[in-house]
């Protein structure tokens, strides 16, 4: 099993854009998070959230996922969290980072707009008033967000509320503390 410390340099191998790289960490943080809740292993979460999109810059389309060298439980996770790949989610690693993903891009959107271009103040009332505008973030499906939420089992604003904890935990790290 790679360690993380791989992980973080392959992704940086393949991934040159500071905002790419500090979304996979958003996603990484909300994965982790959800890990600990449900007593799973938040190591290998963990490196499937953070390599979840690490070729994208490189082949982001279909036919080039990265199919070697990395554990089946974490290739299955990352292929699966694009329908595209025609993998069917399974377990629950599989769910939550397809769950987390879309809303961590999100997320950070809504933070980024802020007057305090903080994570410190976002709050879930605000992010569901953004997701009703089409043309704030258009390129976050809200379509997964909501299959996200459905999928983990959990109401859409408590998957908000834990993934908006999760990231303030990191705000330094994904450049979302802003002014506060």
């Amino acid at each position: 099993m790679p360690t993380r410390d791989d992980a973080w340099k392959l992704l940086c191998e393949y991934t040159q854009s500071e905002s790419l790289r500090k979304h996979m960490l958003a996603v990484e943080a909300c994965v982790r998070a959800y890990a600990r809740k449900s007593g799973a292993d938040e190591e290998t979460w963990s490196l499937a959230a953070l390599l979840h999109d690490f070729d994208y810059e490189r082949w982001p389309n279909q036919e080039h996922s990265p199919d070697q060298g990395h554990p089946e439980e974490i290739v299955r996770a990352i292929l699966s969290h694009a329908d595209y790949c025609n993998v069917p989610r399974q377990s629950a690693l599989e769910h939550t980072l397809f769950a987390c993903d879309e809303l961590a891009g999100f997320l950070t959107a809504c933070a980024y707009v802020r007057p305090s271009k903080s994570i410190l103040d976002l709050e879930v009332d605000s992010v569901k008033r953004r997701m009703k505008d089409k043309l704030f973030a258009k390129g976050v499906s809200r379509e997964d967000v909501l299959k996200g939420a459905e999928e983990l089992g959990v109401p859409l604003e408590e998957h908000i509320k834990f993934c908006i904890a999760a990231m303030r935990e990191q705000a330094d790290a994904l450049g979302l503390r802003g002014s506060l």
